[in-house]
């Protein structure tokens, strides 16, 4: 059976990139600076989110969540998939990043921060030099809410752009997809975020917040498709994960790769990421991206070379699945386009093993994860095909901190 029957038949399937190409930085129109430019503005706002979001205190307001080895889920996988796996591995909690507890926050925040601080320097309230702690100032609130954001998100995107938009004084507007979970919603309506909620998946929910915003002149739309912001703030992660892989003593080389389980949805965050990586260690690092077999948008869209003209409908997929944050039928044209020979392959994974993993990682290691944060996980497999490679596997976990016990629960006990 061919790849595309088993995933028109929502099978999990591995794809290899046959477009796979080595980094080299000038095949792209931006460069290492725009990196170290988003570095150094979420540096300027340290002050700021220090007494804005005071859990971020202790660590002097970085936005960063912890790298840990995962040995008693790692044997549960062996004895899941009846394989020794032999390679370390780690798990990137941003289920437990501050603010939204979600890898979205680290685009989502980026990109309102830099918003925020673009319109203070265009009215002369701000200098790149002064202590941003003057954003947390009745002056400041007051001035920015005058001003809209609009986005359209699936959930954990909202939540970011929701929670720090409100805390800045923006009027927010989060353009919810039928997927995205009821909490989140109410969350953020206790917020004063304005939520609009439609019958339609996650494309819908984009283009309708981006109707919005082109005819208001105060608002401004976050693309989760096409933001370079976003991208931005996603890739600087990739500076931190390598200050907590040396302070390891883990050797990522050729003989030692690296190798990284991105969740995906319409791709964004793993785009900026996986560009961050291979920044960094070129190709010792090996990114794959992690689908549900009900919506694997980008996994088609890169096969096919159609990007955007392309959605898991056309295949007779649902896009129906228990990650919503992964339910996206359409990926992103930026990503597929700017840095798809930069994936190294992409895979897919059933519902049923997303929760059969979220309640091996609740027992074996007592962690809380969304099922989203699961896809990672199931990228250990990919080992027996690299049989000459001392593998370091790190799995990153898109979000679950924030994650109702009452709605934890319902995970657990289905199936």
């Amino acid at each position: 059976m061919s790849i595309i029957e088993k995933i028109k038949n929502a099978e999990e399937v591995f794809w290899l990139n046959t477009n796979y190409r080595r980094f080299n930085m000038d095949d792209f129109s931006f460069t290492e600076d725009d990196i170290n430019d988003a570095y150094l503005r979420l540096k300027r706002f340290r002050s700021y989110i220090k007494i804005a979001f005071p859990e971020t205190s202790e660590n002097e307001g970085i936005i960063e969540s912890p790298l840990i080895k995962i040995p008693k889920m790692k044997q549960e996988l062996s004895n899941m998939y009846n394989e020794n796996y032999k390679g370390e591995l780690l798990l990137k909690c941003d289920n437990e990043l501050p603010i939204s507890g979600s890898i979205k926050a680290r685009g989502g925040i980026y990109e309102v921060l830099k918003h925020a601080e673009d319109l203070a320097l265009k009215h002369n309230l701000l200098k790149i030099t002064d202590d941003y702690s003057i954003f947390a100032s009745p002056k400041f609130t007051e001035f920015f809410a005058q001003y809209k954001i609009a986005v359209g998100s699936t959930g954990n995107l909202g939540l970011s752009v929701g929670i720090m938009g409100a805390k800045l004084g923006f009027q927010v507007f989060v353009h919810m997809s039928m997927d995205a979970q009821a909490w989140k919603k109410d969350l953020l309506r206790k917020l004063g975020v304005t939520v609009v909620e439609y019958d339609a998946d996650y494309s819908e929910a984009v283009k309708r917040g981006r109707e919005q915003a082109e005819n208001d002149e105060t608002m401004y739309f976050i693309d989760d498709e096409n933001s370079l912001n976003l991208f931005f703030g996603y890739a600087v992660s990739a500076y931190h994960l390598k200050e907590q892989i040396d302070s390891m003593n883990i050797i990522i080389d050729q003989e030692h790769p690296l190798f990284v389980y991105l969740p995906c949805g319409v791709g964004g965050g793993p785009g900026g990421i996986t560009f961050g990586l291979k920044n960094i260690y070129k190709d010792n690092v090996y990114c794959f991206f992690a689908e549900p077999t009900h919506s694997p948008a980008m996994l088609l869209g890169l096969m096919t070379g159609m990007h955007d003209k392309i959605t898991v409908k056309d295949l007779g997929l649902d896009n129906k699945t228990i990650a919503d944050g992964l339910a996206v039928g359409r990926p992103s044209a930026f990503i597929g386009s700017t840095i798809g020979h930069l994936i190294n392959g992409v895979y897919t994974v059933s519902d049923e093993n997303l929760l059969m993993m979220l309640r091996s990682m609740y027992k074996t290691q007592n962690l809380k994860l969304e099922p989203s944060a699961l896809a990672g996980l199931h990228g250990i497999k990919l080992e027996k095909l690299y049989p000459d490679f001392k593998i370091t596997h790190l799995a990153w976990a898109t979000g679950g901190g924030m994650v109702p016990q009452s709605v934890f629960e319902t995970y657990l006990n289905s199936l």
